[in-house]
């Protein structure tokens, strides 16, 4: 049974499958800008997910026609707890909300695949990069729009993870030029992890949410872990340490690589336990 909680009208949270919570930025009229009545409602959403036990691995998307549109100009929504505050402060806690979404998604517990269903522009291209994974629909594109605008394109961490995602110099002039990347072109220069029909795009993201779901906990918690730390270790002796540890933890404390190996022998599915 598909069981749906509102958060707030612009964020609606859905159980697709068991162990697989679904995100929905949920303002398609405005193809899901970064309002802060939406983002507000969102980092509430994540700080309540990376807490829930019952939920393996998430996917966030966005309603109707685009991913998200990053800034909204006409209608930016309330900020939180400002009363009071001069005009330079009340700019540093707008964007500190912003940063805290950004944030929240590297440091939820859960692997985050990001649906990309169409427009990913901006802050909307920076929600995305900060997901684990990104599968894109055929209609998707992505555009770092800062720079488009008059502004800088370096926002909500852009300037660092596009770089680690697509390489200096692709990431150096989709930020300078601020010209659309098509799905297509996404998928080749490795901004996504693979394109596919529109109409599929939820149900891949299902599938590999369940089949993430399916291994060990403190395993997937752990490669995601050293995934994003090691694209910022200082060496790979270093970093090699940090891996080995993450290995010996599970494998001493947790009978899975026993279970793993039982299982292969028999041909069945594995049960982890994460337990000894």
């Amino acid at each position: 049974m598909l069981i749906v909680t509102e958060h707030s009208p612009f964020v609606v949270v859905d159980r697709p499958a068991p162990h697989v919570a679904l995100v929905t930025l949920n303002r398609p009229e405005r193809m899901n800008s970064m309002a802060f009545d939406v983002m507000v409602p969102l980092k509430r959403v994540l700080d309540e997910l990376t807490h829930d036990n019952d939920v393996r691995a998430v996917v966030l998307t966005g309603a109707g026609r685009g991913f998200s549109s990053g800034a909204d100009h006409k209608s930016a929504g309330s900020v939180p707890h400002v009363d009071g505050l001069t005009r330079p402060t009340f700019a540093l806690r707008s964007m500190e909300v912003l940063d805290d979404v950004i944030l929240a998604i590297r440091k939820l517990h859960q692997p985050v695949i990001a649906a990309v269903n169409g427009a990913a522009i901006g802050g909307g291209l920076c929600l995305a990069l900060a997901c684990d994974i990104r599968v894109a629909a055929e209609g998707a594109y992505f555009r770092a729009a800062g720079i488009n605008n008059g502004l800088t394109a370096s926002e909500l961490g852009l300037s660092y993870l596009l770089p680690r995602a697509i390489g200096t110099s692709r990431a150096f002039e989709a930020m300078l030029t601020g010209r659309d990347i098509d799905a297509a072109e996404a998928e080749r220069i490795g901004l996504v992890s693979r394109t596919v029909p529109d109409a599929d795009l939820l149900t891949t993201c299902y599938t590999m949410a369940e089949r993430i779901a399916g291994f060990s906990r403190p395993g997937i918690e752990l490669t995601k872990r050293t995934l994003w730390s090691g694209l910022d270790a200082g060496s790979l002796e270093g970093h090699m340490q940090a891996e080995g540890l993450g290995q010996l933890f599970v494998r001493l404390l947790t009978a899975n690589f026993e279970e793993a190996v039982a299982a292969r022998a028999e041909k069945r599915p594995a049960a982890f336990t994460d337990d000894k």
